[in-house]
């Protein structure tokens, strides 16, 4: 009898789940038309206008926002949300209004991959974030701090340096491909500053207790700026949140898994040494101070890793893509580091053109296209339009960045126009934001521009780049895949040829 009772007990299921879903939306219809909203697309019953969301949500959002203005009105399933587009939008969010929207939406992202929403980028507006963000401008990425790691950031651009000498010198001048040696430039340097040693090793047999392989860590990281990028539908649909219908919480699940097996580990290495130091103990890296800082010394702090990567990428391609602007940078450098040494941070303040580079490249490839959503903590108005309590706010960058009444000839990258501008990026300049803007900026932002800086001079510096053989300027691809950062969906690729002499190129 109860295998014949199954099935109607599921219809009646379907059924008054849906009659719920059309009250709860007639309601919330009702409930907002005592509101001004920003315009935009009218929303389907449930889903939104989710269906106006393609596999790159900054490029849909800049072709609604032509439409329907640079403040928009949304609904991601049954959340509100609001787009700001334009360089008045987002100062009226990211400043004049900061405080009313600094609070950030609670997600399954920061449930299961941020230890239930305690990192600095989900963890809501209290008095544990505002010490957290005191900790991280005072103490971890200080001027101070970041000085005393210098060296450790020179050895693994020097490293890099000579793994891609040893390998364009083997490879008679086949390409090379050059993001899996920033990949390592930039996970050691991470791994060094943040957990005091180099926990990621390369090659897939290479690890032992106390590592990782490079492939092992990247995933982690890959699978962390995904997830927390991703709309996932049971955040913004909350009973299809069991039926994970995308997949995305089981990954987020494994990944919590993993990230706490490898974080155990590392604190278990620094709290022994604690133990064996007693009052000798010195803290040498970030993970030592936060166990030095923190009441628990046990707290376990996600680890995440700046756009070094994506950022550099982005540019070499602008770069071989434009011959004249890579030899302008070429030259700078030549003439500032000359030829028998290599770039030191210590230049990078006379080196103006290579600086007006990486500005191009964050105006016209940033990483973060869409700034980390915040969500309003009560009724505000901008612009003239209401923005209610709860809404999701989002801050689309690529928009701002190719705004024709901002930028001369937004779509064509021209470093030029950086020269003598003091247009900067460190958020006090709406008009570029890589980093965000306001308290919730990223914080890691001064670590960043120096690895961007370095990393790029050094691979200019060191080697003469070129498109491989057969591929043109206008087949390079430089489509995009979106995660909480965007990076190129096609790795890049390019032949390298040594032009210093060989002893510089011996790394650590």
């Amino acid at each position: 009898m109860m295998m014949e009772l199954a099935p109607w007990a599921s219809f009646l299921a379907v059924v008054l789940a849906t009659a719920l879903v059309l009250v709860v939306t007639a309601l919330y219809r009702r409930n907002r038309k005592s509101y001004k909203l920003p315009p935009g697309p009218r929303a389907w019953p449930v889903i939104g206008n989710l269906n106006l969301m393609g596999p790159l949500p900054h490029h849909s959002l800049y072709t609604l926002s032509s439409r329907y203005g640079p403040l928009m009105s949304l609904r991601f399933g049954l959340v509100p949300v609001v787009v700001g587009s334009s360089v008045d939008a987002a100062r009226s969010i990211l400043k004049t209004n900061d405080l009313a929207f600094i609070d950030r939406p609670r997600t399954a992202a920061g449930k299961y991959t941020a230890y239930n929403n305690s990192s600095m980028l989900w963890s809501p507006y209290d008095d544990y974030w505002r010490q957290a963000r005191k900790l991280w401008q005072t103490e971890l990425l200080s001027t101070k701090q970041l000085k005393l790691y210098e060296h450790a950031r020179g050895e693994e651009v020097s490293a890099m340096l000579r793994d891609l000498h040893a390998e364009s010198s083997s490879s008679s001048g086949a390409a090379v491909a050059l993001s899996d040696h920033l990949m390592m430039a930039s996970l050691n340097v991470i791994s060094r500053m943040v957990l005091g040693k180099k926990y990621v090793v390369k090659g897939s047999s290479g690890s032992s207790e106390d590592t990782t392989t490079a492939e092992e860590f990247g995933w982690m990281m890959e699978e962390l700026f995904f997830l927390n990028g991703a709309v996932n539908i049971g955040d913004v649909i909350p009973w299809l949140n069991w039926l994970d219908p995308q997949g995305y919480i089981g990954r987020m699940k494994r990944l919590s898994k993993v990230l706490d097996r490898f974080l155990e580990k590392v604190l278990d290495e620094h709290d022994e040494r604690r133990r064996r130091d007693g009052e000798a103990f010195v803290a040498m890296d970030m993970v030592d101070k936060l166990l030095q800082l923190a009441d628990d010394p046990n707290l376990k702090v996600p680890i995440t890793r700046d756009g070094v990567k994506a950022f550099t990428l982005w540019a070499m391609t602008e770069l071989l893509k434009k011959p004249e602007v890579l030899t302008k940078a070429t030259e700078e450098l030549d003439r500032v580091v000359g030829r028998n040494r290599l770039v030191a941070e210590g230049d990078i303040p006379n080196l103006p053109y290579l600086e007006a580079i990486v500005k191009e490249t964050m105006r016209t490839h940033p990483v973060a296209p869409l700034l980390t959503p915040r969500q309003s903590r009560e009724d505000t108005s901008v612009g003239g339009y209401d923005i209610p309590a709860g809404t999701r706010v989002l801050i689309n960058v690529m928009a701002i960045c190719l705004d024709p009444s901002v930028w001369d000839k937004p779509m064509e990258f021209r470093p030029e126009r950086f020269l003598g501008s003091s247009v900067d990026v460190r958020g006090q300049d709406l008009e570029l934001l890589p980093f965000g803007s306001g308290r919730r900026m990223c914080p890691g932002h001064t670590l960043g521009l120096k690895m961007v800086h370095v990393t790029l001079a050094n691979l200019l510096h060191g080697f003469h780049w070129r498109l491989p053989d057969g591929v043109a300027a206008e087949e390079l691809s430089m489509e995009e895949n979106f995660r909480m950062n965007v990076l190129r969906k096609v790795p890049l690729e390019a032949a390298a040829e040594p032009k210093l002499p060989a002893h510089l190129y011996v790394g650590p």
